[in-house]
């Protein structure tokens, strides 16, 4: 029988005692050691990035077949294919997997896996421009610029004009996760968090950023409820006819079959969600974890729909009531991560987005027991959420996304108590 004796019984309670207050994370010591975790993060994506490429010849070999691995590419390919064929005047071909694929190996080299691409016409607007340039220009040009204006979006969000703060946003997995996999997410977060800084002092330019997100338009699932909850309906409409601009520059330039195939292809495209053709441990939602946990499509959908369903009462309420900017803020970008079916753990970017807007909070009212802790842990949570949930079957990413709209709702709580007084959610942020 285990036996813990006085002095490591006074060693635990010290340590747990620092963890809940979180008193040791100082501003130094989170600067100093997202230091050196972006170090290890750069020069472990240098080495994967030599290998991928045959640099080093003695692992780019499946050591199966003992035959040089197949080819390897980025998601961005998907992206440089469906602009490329746009720009040859065959937008349609887009949502064409034979047409498309081949584009992908011409950008690249023959051999590679398929990459889908089931974005609607809108976003071909971007691809089209990057497919003027080069590749690996394209590529670098799409991720620099995208990155820039996130870390703008941060800079504003923090309020805080030290370029030290950058480095653990830097630092962050999901950044690493993006810029390597040539993901959007810097795209997403930019569009979403510059929306929310501006939704109280310019509710038009908020609009406008949160009809942009009609280029992935799952994230903006929660955006109308929030804008109609609180009233803010310039927002709401200044979304909505940026929206139908976008669709109708896609139209103009693409044309209206372009528009066809892709409605065609987007109803069938859940078979490629459901049957793990995408991994069930990158995923972060409650879809992903259950079908992770070996759980059917349908109990998937259902739970899902349960955490929508609250992530949605959860943002009409925080945002009817008049809650502050950070605690509105935290609890629409949180409450969207856990309210879609398909976001995948390079999309915990803009997690990073309500992360930051809860250090904000807590500037203002302090940080509540196992805040600092807890923002912490989730720091660490998209590092390797695919590997270590295909070897455990724990969806690491979706607990994460979940404790991360917790801690939205706890602080959304305690403002209340300090603030006002709403019964109804009070009552709802409680049972949460």
């Amino acid at each position: 029988m285990l036996t813990i004796r006085g002095p490591e019984l006074s060693i635990i309670v010290l340590l747990v005692a620092r963890l809940r207050s979180g008193a040791w994370l100082s501003r130094e010591r989170v600067l100093g050691y997202s230091a050196v975790w972006l170090a290890i993060e750069i020069a472990a994506f240098v080495f994967c990035v030599l290998v991928t490429h045959g640099q080093i010849s003695a692992l780019a070999y499946d050591q199966a077949t003992h035959h040089p691995a197949k080819p390897a590419t980025t998601d961005f390919v998907s992206f440089y294919a469906a602009g490329a064929l746009a720009d040859s005047g065959t937008p349609a071909l887009a949502y064409d997997q034979a047409a498309h694929h081949a584009a992908e190996q011409a950008a690249t080299e023959p051999g590679i896996d398929y990459l889908y691409f089931f974005y609607p016409p809108v976003f071909l607007l971007i691809c089209a421009a990057l497919a003027h340039l080069p590749y690996l220009a394209a590529f670098v040009a799409f991720e620099s610029l995208t990155l820039l204006l996130f870390l703008a979006v941060a800079r504003s969000t923090l309020r805080d004009q030290d370029w030290k703060l950058f480095v653990p946003i830097l630092a962050f997995p999901s950044v690493l996760w993006t810029i390597g996999f040539g993901q959007n997410s810097f795209l997403t977060a930019a569009l979403f968090g510059g929306a929310l800084l501006l939704i109280d002092r310019r509710p038009i330019a908020s609009g406008i950023l949160f009809g942009c997100l009609c280029y992935k338009p799952h994230f903006g699932l929660l955006v109308p409820i929030a804008l109609a909850a609180s009233g803010r309906w310039r927002a709401f409409a200044a979304a909505a006819a940026s929206a139908s601009l976008m669709v109708g520059l896609s139209i103009l330039f693409f044309g209206w079959t372009t528009w066809k195939s892709f409605l065609a292809i987007a109803i069938g495209s859940h078979v490629t969600y459901e049957s793990g053709q995408v991994v069930f441990a990158a995923f972060v939602s409650a879809f992903g974890a259950v079908r992770l946990l070996g759980g059917s499509s349908a109990l998937a959908y259902f739970i899902q729909a349960g955490v929508t369903l609250v992530a949605a009462v959860a943002v009409a309420l925080v945002w009817r009531r008049g809650s502050s900017l950070p605690v509105r803020a935290a609890v629409l970008a949180s409450a969207t991560l856990v309210a879609i079916p398909l976001a995948l753990y390079y999309d915990l970017v803009l997690g990073a987005v309500a992360a930051m807007w809860l250090v904000v909070a807590a500037r203002q009212s302090g940080y509540f027991a196992w805040e600092k802790t807890g923002l912490l842990a989730l720091f660490l949570v998209p590092l390797l959420p695919r590997q270590i949930g295909a070897a455990t079957h724990v969806p690491v990413g979706a607990i994460g996304a979940l404790a991360l709209f917790g801690l939205a709702l706890v602080q959304a709580r305690r403002e209340l108590a300090q603030h006002a007084t709403t019964p109804g959610l009070a009552a709802f942020v409680e049972a949460a």
